[in-house]
C-alpha cells in the first residue's frame, strides 16, 4: 500500500484511507482509486473506460445480496506499478474521471 501511495505522489498529496475491507486512494477528499485484495483499481468514466478495456483490464466487482455489482474502477495496468511515468499517466486519467464525476454531482 505504501509503495502505491509513494508512486502516486507526483499526482498530488495522495493518501490512503481504510474502507470496504481495502483502501481508498484520495487527493484531498476526492477518491480516484482503490486497493482491494492487493489489486489497484483506478476510477474510469466514459472518457477513459475504453483505455482500460483496450488493455483487457477488469472492472472492480463485488457481491451484494447474491448479485455481482461493478463499480467504475478498473484494474491498473501492470506497467503502471513498475514505472512512475506510467503511473502518473494512468493516475491522471483516474483523477480526471473523479473530477468529472464530482462536477456532474455538483451540477445536479
Amino acid at each position: 500500500m505504501a509503495y502505491v501511495v509513494e508512486l502516486m505522489q507526483s499526482l498530488g498529496p495522495v493518501a490512503a484511507k481504510r474502507m470496504f475491507g481495502g483502501h481508498g486512494l484520495f487527493i484531498d477528499d476526492l477518491m480516484f482509486g482503490l486497493v482491494a485484495d492487493s489489486t489497484l483499481y483506478l476510477k474510469a468514466d466514459k472518457h477513459s473506460e475504453n483505455d482500460f478495456k483496450a488493455k483487457g483490464l477488469e472492472a472492480f466487482t463485488y457481491n451484494k445480496k447474491d448479485k455481482q455489482v461493478s463499480l467504475s474502477y478498473y484494474q491498473a495496468p501492470e506497467e503502471a506499478l513498475e514505472d512512475s511515468e506510467e503511473m502518473n499517466a494512468w493516475g491522471n486519467k483516474a483523477y480526471s474521471a473523479a473530477l468529472r464525476s464530482a462536477e456532474k454531482k455538483r451540477g445536479k
